[in-house]
């Protein structure tokens, strides 16, 4: 049986977005559930769009997702080199096997005369291909040209992994580059050349190079290579379904969701998911269950849409779940810099990111771990704690309207309202520091609610406002006893004074 060996070939042209990410995953899954190899290369052919830096956030971000690699940069390989531009007389050579078999020719043809070409086939209304105005004493290798493949159009049918079996005819062939002018390959050429010499089985890729297979196969022929295994993934779409996902879409880098809070585990999840179930009604997966789970044989072969809404879903789940089954210190290690976490970049791209207020700066960590600890089942994505947790940290500011609006308590005058903030006061007043506890706290708030005969809704929302002054909070006598006695007696204490000189 052929060993599975798949690779992930990004260009390091910029920020990593979502797309890349999925192509990444699919190829990962399919060798690690076969137990092969997974293969990181750098695709750095085209100089021109080269960003400084960006090679070093693709490996930061591989990482970051769980997505190591076992041939490639840095870790090295039976391959190496593992970037482009560094096997430059690798693909010299091979094309040069190609015109010793008179399957390639060196290209003098101006690109002045190139778009000649391109307006009298217009004129004549045939679609243009280059190889009707092939040279005919074309040179052979002359270093500062341009390497042409030298087709032979015939039918071609394939089949695709998830497209299924397909079929084209001889006009989508042409005399394509293999080599630029800059002694550099072509994309199509190099993945050839790279993809036979690294021994993949499979070819995952966007189904935009769909078009470009027959070229593909006819140089599988030319060169006497077997060919790979292809794996078309369709397109993320833009959430209204009509378009590939953009920027102008609201489409975000993976770098950007991750300052957002949202946490690797999600991101793996989600993205596994666009356009792939199991068949099952199962959502959320880590990493080990899609290994186990994964097919290429139920990805869809249409498009997914983006569901931003889906992934803050999926985020909040995989919070719950680090907090149940791993505990509150590992989902602690993810919110902060001063946690101890494991700083997983090698080049200070990915830094540890405090998510804290700046006030919970001066706080111990076991009181950010109480607060958390309380709360994180409230929360969409990490940077949530940056607007959710400020009341825990520092003193809100009296906005006595949250009381006397309140659709539960505006019904009662300011003399009602402090003579009931004076009742739990000095019920919490003689209650021990060791007795602040979560069962203690309930029980007297309850038998406050019997003794005031107020309404829950009522009593409650009275003394979480005058303690936080935020929308929501936690159950209030956790809320309470994360706040600690002297905290709440001095908030209720100014709440009442307030109101009593309102």
């Amino acid at each position: 049986m052929k060993k599975i060996r798949t690779r992930f070939a990004p260009s390091p042209t910029g920020y990593i977005h979502i797309g890349n990410i999925r192509s990444a995953i699919y190829p990962y899954l399919i060798a690690k559930q076969a137990g092969g190899q997974f293969i990181l290369r750098i695709e750095d052919t085209d100089q021109a769009r080269f960003v400084e830096g960006a090679t070093e956030l693709i490996f930061d971000t591989l990482r970051w997702l769980g997505l190591e690699w076992d041939e490639g940069p840095i870790v090295g390989g039976p391959h190496v080199p593992y970037v482009q531009t560094e096997r430059k007389a690798i693909y010299i050579e091979w094309a040069k096997k190609l015109i010793e078999k008179g399957r390639a020719y060196a290209d003098n043809t101006s690109s002045e005369q190139i778009d000649e070409y391109r307006k009298e086939d217009e004129a004549k209304k045939v679609p243009y291909l280059y190889r009707n105005h092939r040279p005919e004493n074309p040179p052979t290798w002359h270093e500062g040209l341009p390497i042409r493949f030298k087709t032979i159009p015939k039918e071609y049918s394939w089949h695709d992994e998830v497209m299924g079996d397909l079929h084209t005819g001889p006009e989508v062939c042409d005399d394509i580059i293999l080599i630029k002018g800059d002694g550099l390959p072509t994309y199509n050429f190099a993945h050839i050349v790279d993809d036979t010499l690294m021994e993949c089985s499979h070819i995952t890729r966007g189904v935009e190079y769909l078009s470009s297979t027959p070229n593909y196969l006819a140089l599988y022929d030319a060169l006497e290579v077997p060919r790979h295994i292809f794996v078309s993934l369709p397109h993320i779409l833009a959430p209204n379904g009509h378009k590939k996902l953009g920027k102008r879409d609201g489409a975000k880098s993976v770098t950007e969701y991750r300052d957002d809070g949202i946490l690797p585990e999600a991101m793996t999840n989600y993205l596994a998911c666009l356009g792939w179930n199991d068949g099952t009604e199962q959502e959320i997966y880590s990493l080990e269950e899609l290994i186990e789970k994964f097919s290429v044989h139920r990805i869809q072969n249409s498009g997914a849409r983006f569901d931003e809404v889906k992934i803050l879903w999926m985020n909040g789940q995989w919070i719950r779940k680090i907090a149940t089954e791993q505990g509150i210190d590992e989902l602690y290690a993810r919110t902060c810099e001063t946690s101890g976490s494991e700083d997983f970049s090698r080049y200070d791209i990915f830094k540890p990111i405090d998510f804290w207020p700046e006030s919970a700066k001066t706080e111990t960590d076991e009181y950010k771990k109480a607060v958390l600890s309380i709360i994180y089942d409230r929360l969409k994505t990490l940077s949530d704690l940056h607007t959710m947790t400020t009341y825990f940290f520092e003193d809100p500011v009296v906005d006595l309207s949250m009381i006397t609006d309140s659709k539960f308590l505006k019904k009662y005058s300011e003399t009602e309202l402090v003579g009931l903030l004076t009742e739990t006061i000095e019920a919490l007043n003689d209650v021990k520091e060791e007795d602040w506890t979560d069962d203690n706290l309930q029980n007297i708030l309850n038998d406050l609610l019997a003794k005031t005969e107020k309404k829950p809704a009522e009593f409650f929302s009275l003394i979480r406002i005058a303690v936080s002054f935020a929308p929501f909070s936690p159950a209030l006598h956790l809320t309470l006893r994360v706040l600690g006695k002297n905290r709440t007696l001095a908030r209720l204490n100014k709440v009442r004074t307030a109101l009593a000189n309102n």
